[in-house]
């Protein structure tokens, strides 16, 4: 809903540019993200075992991926509901979808452990795990013939594919426009925004099954892939309200974002928090109602020791104690409580990935069944290390364009929004 239409200023106003006091900040993110990162999967790989770092890795990789992704669904959805509430808000998921591309080069330590370290990451890597297992020589066959390293390969470069040239056509139309101001570019973006978001849903739920819950070789879950999207589209919309928060303060776009946007962003948050939690409660209850020991058995590993704390702790951490804070209206149009309440979600999103990664390295590993400190303090630092590199290369891409699609249609209806 909106009223009076806003004046909106010209293109080059300063309030469209990244503030300098966050342009100085990309090498130094840029330099200490890589340092953090290295030291990261150094403690797990040297203080734990190598399976131990190369499993905080890829819970690093798997947090910074989810934001990325969920940026990118976040900007096909906006266009294809043909939304105008977002508009001031698009361009920094536009930002946040094009680290596709580095994260490509960040995936090739994971896929080298497949060909110079047999079972370093992924069990069914290793020639021995039927034998080990006891495996039925039929099931393992048809496993291996998805579960093969060459194959492996193929598809993660055509994940790779699909989203960095979906990121590269989206971004470069919306940067085009702040140039040129033409409407065509609009619809050209709305005209192939359903097409592309049926190939994201599609490449991402494969790549959820691919690089997550392979983890576990013989475990499978259809609603695997929607889980890990839940907490991706969650996450993001956490993301652009602490980002813009940020950029606020810093003195970017005081006048285009208003409180209106971050109650928006709020009701999102609530909602996508329900999802998350709804899509959990199901996988577990699917799981439970079935008891078949090859799908109970993931549930099992995570209910011993320690991660079985951590299980009961993210049901009341991830999702009721945020659910509580962001019930009120009050809160939702406040919108330092909102990014309180944001920043707290990024930080369970995180714990989430760490119980769905980390488990699967302390069963092949055969550690105790408890968190181990090593595990936690090597994927905490992968996390804030790959975080802090590509939110240097944000900055690095955002220092050449603009903070908000300038001359988008839609820009006036967006800084007119009200919620009804």
């Amino acid at each position: 809903m909106s009223h009076a239409r806003p004046v909106v200023k010209p293109a080059d106003d300063p309030a469209f540019k990244l503030p300098a006091s966050l342009s100085a900040l990309t090498l130094p993110m840029l330099g200490g993200g890589l340092l953090l990162l290295v030291a990261g999967w150094a403690v797990g790989n040297f203080m734990g075992n190598p399976r131990v770092g190369m499993s905080a890795y890829l819970t690093g990789f798997v947090y910074c991926l989810t934001l990325a992704t969920g940026s990118l669904f976040f900007v096909l959805i906006q266009h294809l509901v043909r939304a105008g509430w977002s508009t001031v808000v698009r361009r920094i998921a536009e930002l946040v979808m094009m680290m596709v591309i580095p994260l490509a080069i960040l995936f090739l330590p994971i896929l080298l452990t497949l060909f110079f370290s047999e079972g370093m990451l992924y069990r069914w890597d290793d020639p021995q795990f039927a034998t080990d297992n006891h495996l039925p020589a039929l099931a393992w066959a048809e496993k291996s013939r998805w579960l093969s390293q060459g194959w492996f390969a193929v598809r993660a470069i055509i994940y790779f594919a699909v989203w960095i040239v979906l990121a590269l056509y989206f971004f470069r139309g919306s940067t085009q426009q702040d140039e040129t101001g033409e409407r065509a570019v609009t619809d050209r973006l709305q005209y192939w925004s359903g097409p592309a978001t049926m190939a994201f849903c599609g490449v991402t739920s494969f790549a959820a099954f691919d690089w997550v819950m392979s983890l576990a070789p013989m475990w499978f879950s259809t609603m695997f892939g929607v889980y890990l999207f839940a907490g991706s589209v969650l996450a993001t919309h956490c993301m652009l309200a602490v980002a813009a928060f940020v950029l606020q303060k810093k003195g970017a776009m005081r006048d285009e974002v208003t409180v209106e946007h971050y109650h928006d962003l709020a009701k999102l948050i609530f909602g996508f928090l329900l999802f998350w939690m709804y899509i959990a409660f199901s996988q577990y209850m699917l799981i439970w109602y079935g008891n078949i020991p090859e799908e109970t058995e993931w549930i099992y590993h995570r209910q011993l020791g320690g991660w079985g704390t951590m299980t009961v702790a993210l049901i009341f951490l991830h999702w009721m104690l945020p659910f509580l804070g962001l019930m009120s209206m009050y809160v939702r149009r406040r919108p330092g409580i909102v990014v309180f309440w944001a920043a707290y979600v990024l930080v369970m999103h995180f714990f989430d990935l760490f119980w769905i990664i980390m488990p699967e390295a302390a069963v092949a590993s055969e550690l105790p069944y408890s968190v181990q400190f090593v595990g936690v303090a090597s994927a905490v630092m992968c996390a804030l290390g790959m975080s802090a590199l590509l939110t240097g290369l944000v900055l690095k891409v955002a220092s050449g364009t603009k903070v908000v699609a300038v001359r988008d249609p839609r820009l006036a209806e967006s800084m007119a929004f009200e919620n009804v």
